[in-house]
């Protein structure tokens, strides 16, 4: 057999799979879809199609805070095709491995040497890190007495303080290596105004849509509580399901919503709608189009 028939089979059986994990993934969770979409079926669909709308903006945004990561030009609708599938992959494994792996797949294809292409994944996370804590900090401003931060005995503050410098004394010079990597793309982003721009734009723009699809979905679904207080709930809930690496939060930030928007004041019949309506939008609708999607993108070699 030729190189060329082993990669088209290779290419075939990695489509095949994924199409056959698609529906798996699906008929496994099909009570959630099935309830989500009766719930959604009596909103209001004037909120529902903002919150549609604001989801595929969030694949945009993150395709211009991808950009604005590197130096060097991406083709642009590749670019928003692989954010795309790459929040399908980001639903099959923890931590956002899936993104991550899809997009440094992206960038390495393009030309990219390998440790290039992982700063500027670096790069992106912090940006999209430091964004998210930046509209908690304005929103909590704006809400008083809303967000509580959790109380911590000694004990426990002693330990992770103990944990982090093991870490850090035991792993300091790949970490400084990395972290030297990372700041010298941060410096050579912002000597360009438009990555720069890029890149952060893009970061709040994406968190900021986000809470905006949850804001939607409640207004939808009539939740009796203001907009500012629910993007606030889901801000502060999914950094929190952070601690908790389940696929694409899964499981992890569905509670940590749903706890947020009940402490918010909301009954807890409602914050469960919002939070089904939401991974419906967000997950379940997009899900099986964007594992195609990723197999279409690695068939045709762009991952």
């Amino acid at each position: 057999m030729t190189t060329v028939s082993r990669r088209v089979s290779l290419h075939a059986v990695v489509t095949l799979a994924v199409v056959v994990g698609a529906v798996c993934l699906g008929r496994r969770h099909w009570p959630v879809i099935e309830t989500g979409a009766g719930r959604l079926a009596v909103a209001d669909r004037g909120w529902l199609l903002v919150a549609a709308v604001a989801t595929a903006a969030t694949w945009v945004c993150s395709a211009l805070a991808q950009q604005g990561a590197v130096t060097r030009p991406l083709p642009a609708r590749q670019l928003v095709a692989v954010q795309f599938a790459a929040s399908a992959a980001n639903h099959v494994l923890p931590a956002g491995l899936g993104a991550g792996a899809v997009n440094l797949r992206f960038l390495t294809r393009c030309g990219l040497p390998v440790v290039r292409s992982a700063t500027a994944l670096g790069v992106k996370a912090t940006a999209g890190a430091v964004s998210r804590g930046l509209l908690i900090a304005v929103l909590a401003l704006a809400c008083p007495g809303l967000l509580r931060v959790p109380h911590m005995s000694a004990t426990a503050v002693a330990i992770v303080l103990t944990v982090a410098v093991t870490v850090a004394v035991l792993l300091r010079g790949p970490l400084r290596r990395a972290l030297r990597a990372v700041l010298a793309d941060v410096r050579a982003v912002h000597e360009v105004p438009a990555r720069a721009a890029a890149l952060w734009g893009g970061s709040l723009a994406f968190a900021a849509l986000h809470a905006t699809v949850v804001v939607a979905v409640a207004q939808a679904l009539e939740l009796p509580r203001p907009p500012a207080q629910v993007a606030l709930a889901y801000l502060a809930a999914s950094s929190a399901a952070v601690l908790l690496p389940t696929p694409g939060g899964i499981g992890s930030l569905d509670a940590a919503l749903a706890v947020a928007l009940t402490l918010a004041g909301a009954p807890g019949s409602a914050a469960a709608s919002v939070v089904l309506g939401y991974r419906l939008l967000t997950v379940w609708l997009p899900l099986i189009p964007g594992l195609l999607a990723l197999a279409v993108l690695a068939r045709r070699k762009v991952l």
